[in-house]
């Protein structure tokens, strides 16, 4: 007989933001971090293609042949992640450090609470609308009531085949009437394009994840994201100081309601709620 996981409740948002240590627990029990879902054959895949130039997995970033040893991709993301730092580890479980995560969340409330304080303009952005949409709708939200303008993007953008739009504040590709989950650095590269040919300013923050991160940290914006254990190039450019925080979660859990508490100690953290 096949035995079938337990179903993992989320527990009910209280009034309150957890405490760390109350995050942490939720982290693991959800598998956000933890015992995370994404195989180690899937995470070591990732970082030789990096390591090899195949821009897919660059994020539109300039890593040039920085990082063409895979075993030096591995020792940042046991380092930034968590993942397990041993070599000859080649298959099964990989992990992602729950206090790595919380100390992520935690330089980003920090980014927050300044673009808060200074009343700067923001955008955000996600290329995994199936995770992380309502993460960044929420922290928009918060930002807007806190006095900081909301980035409206140009309108008419097209990229890699589909629309750049924008729903509940947040930029995502859509094609055929569905919101794509993308790597690409494309759909970002058509705002920033945008709103210079239009004469607007550039972003002062932009708060993303995948390629729509990367492409803006390479544009010299000020950027913070979010990005998965096999997803090593955003946590290469915050260790190379071009980004400027990454925080590491599985970005597709099973339950997006999962990463309310989560949003909650993060707002928290800023400043925000």
């Amino acid at each position: 007989m096949v035995r079938m996981p337990k179903p993992i409740e989320t527990p009910a948002q209280s009034a309150e933001p957890p405490s760390r240590a109350e995050l942490v627990d939720h982290l693991v029990r959800t598998r956000i971090a933890g015992q995370v879902a994404t195989p180690r054959e899937n995470n070591l895949s990732h970082y030789r293609k990096l390591a090899n130039g195949d821009r897919h997995y660059w994020f539109g970033l300039e890593l040039g042949d920085r990082w063409a040893d895979e075993q030096d991709v591995l020792a940042v993301m046991a380092e930034r992640v968590g993942v397990v730092d041993d070599p000859a580890h080649r298959a099964g479980q990989d992990t992602i450090d729950p206090e790595l995560t919380v100390a992520g969340l935690d330089r980003m409330a920090a980014r927050l609470h300044k673009a808060a304080l200074d009343r700067q303009s923001v955008l955000l952005a996600t290329g995994h609308p199936g995770g992380l949409l309502d993460v960044h709708r929420a922290t928009a939200d918060a930002l807007r009531a806190a006095g900081c303008e909301i980035v409206r993007i140009p309108a008419g953008l097209i990229a890699d085949e589909g629309s750049v739009w924008q729903f509940a504040d947040v930029a995502v590709l859509e094609r055929g009437a569905t919101l794509w989950h993308t790597h690409s650095p494309a759909p970002m590269a058509a705002i920033l394009d945008g709103l210079a040919a239009e004469g607007r300013p550039q972003p002062d923050l932009v708060v993303a994840d995948h390629g729509w991160a990367g492409c803006a940290a390479q544009r010299g914006l000020d950027a913070v994201g979010y990005a998965d254990c096999n997803d090593p190039a955003l946590f290469l450019a915050e260790a190379e100081g071009t980004l400027q925080v990454a925080v590491p979660l599985d970005d597709h859990v099973r339950d997006p309601r999962y990463y309310d508490p989560m949003v909650a100690y993060l707002l928290s953290a800023a400043g925000l709620l």
